[in-house]
């Protein structure tokens, strides 16, 4: 039953239905062929559950504050701030991207919005200054990742809410491997750019401090209500909702008083474009929790779980088994669904095996984010070929090949140093789940 359930729903994405649609309708069918009507009377009931959670109210707000920051020009800031201080590093223009994309994705949390913020103004300004297109779009491709794993982040806070586990410690688990991973992409371009001979160092137009200090006043502001949002959740202030609508109402008071957003319609584009990618997410929510209700009804879950449970393998090669899931699950998936779909199943199978779930959220955020820049569904790459049309797919998938072996690398590391991501969330919040 679990194989026709999951061909059925393979087979209604390949058509192009949208993922909500595709989970309810095949979660609609399976019930009634199964378990009769009676069994569908009860799926608007299952559905609404999915999203009666309090939880849930800090999703669209962290979309409205990244909505407000990407639709003003507080990236242009960001990426001119970073280039104006890295400017006398060889290749520092494709250190400047990725370090703005790092900044922004602790803004917007979404990666299409980092990616599309950023590489709007770096992809042009690097061509023209002849670094290779593959280089150019790819860091960027790669840098927009980091939207869903540096907090606050959409994809650690479907993970809490799926595994009922510490928002906040989610937050403070992603941060050193978001660093990780930012240190890994930039260590790259470097040796990338010494290899090919892209210094390009004297095509870098000089600054002097006056005018990189003059860059920060509109950038510091926002950063620092992401430290001011990580500080409320750590410190037991705040709970998660309350910190995401306190961060988006002043993200949106900064974005009209800095960059002067007086008119109604930058601010209609703001609550349009949050609405849009708010609604998506909680209708997948919705549907991906009449999903696992089906698949229990069905029990799939129980069966996949104790078939797991009964190997008798090293943990290790478990986790290995675990990782390639994941990995293939992100190539045709978003990681909203994949998360909704998989945690709860996965979860008692790695604490049982005696795995953090803060740390496996870390591991399965950046297997999430190895789906983003590779085929089929790549929505990081189809982003960036949408606004440099004129870089083929090809050349944005071979320019992001690299920086998943970069990802592969931060996986690695994680496993054999695990209090990257357990560290700090016991040093800031004590110990326990």
């Amino acid at each position: 039953m679990g194989v026709l359930v999951l061909g059925a729903l393979l087979f209604l994405l390949a058509l192009g239905m949208p993922i909500a649609f595709a989970l309810g309708l095949v979660s609609l069918a399976a019930l009634w062929v199964t378990e009769g009507f009676s069994a569908v009377v009860f799926s608007g009931e299952t559905f609404f559950a999915g999203l009666a959670q309090f939880g849930l109210v800090s999703i669209p707000m962290f979309i409205l504050m990244g909505a407000a920051v990407s639709s003003s020009p507080a990236g242009r800031d960001l990426y001119e701030a970073l280039d104006r201080w890295l400017n006398r590093v060889p290749g520092a223009l494709v250190l400047s991207n990725i370090g703005a994309c790092s900044l922004f994705a602790a803004l917007s949390g979404s990666s299409p919005a980092t990616c599309a913020a950023i590489g709007k103004m770096g992809i042009p300004e690097m061509t023209k200054r002849g670094y290779p297109k593959p280089l150019a779009a790819g860091s960027i491709a790669a840098g927009g990742t980091l939207g869903i794993l540096i907090p606050p982040s959409i994809t650690m806070i479907v993970y809490g809410i799926a595994t009922e586990t510490s928002i906040g410690r989610l937050f403070m688990a992603g941060i050193l491997p978001g660093l990780l991973l930012t240190g890994l992409f930039m260590a790259w371009a470097l040796f990338d750019c010494w290899r090919r001979g892209y210094s390009l160092s004297e095509m870098t137009k000089r600054y002097t401090m006056h005018e990189r200090f003059q860059a920060l006043p509109r950038v510091l502001p926002f950063l620092g209500i992401v430290l001011a949002i990580l500080f409320v959740l750590y410190g037991g202030v705040a709970t998660p909702s309350e910190a995401a609508g306190a961060g988006s109402f002043f993200c949106l008071l900064l974005a009209i008083v800095i960059y002067k957003m007086w008119q109604a319609r930058p601010l209609w584009n703001v609550f349009r474009s949050s609405l849009r990618e708010s609604v998506m997410i909680m209708m997948i929510i919705g549907a991906s929790e009449l999903f696992s209700f089906t698949l229990s009804s069905l029990f799939v879950t129980q069966s996949v779980a104790e078939w797991i449970a009964a190997l008798e393998v090293n943990r290790w090669v478990l986790m290995g088994v675990i990782n390639v899931f994941l990995l293939i699950a992100g190539f045709f998936l978003p990681p909203v669904a994949v998360i909704l779909m998989t945690a709860p199943i996965l979860l008692p199978i790695i604490t049982e095996a005696g795995f953090d779930p803060y740390w496996f959220a870390v591991v399965l955020t950046i297997n999430m984010e190895i789906g983003l820049i590779t085929p089929p569904v790549g929505l990081n790459l189809y982003v960036i070929n949408g606004i440099a049309p004129d870089i083929s797919l090809k050349q944005i998938l071979i320019g992001s090949a690299p920086f998943v072996g970069c990802m592969v690398l931060a996986i690695v590391i994680l496993c054999l140093l695990p209090g990257l991501a357990t560290w700090l969330p016991t040093a800031m919040m004590g110990q326990g789940f």
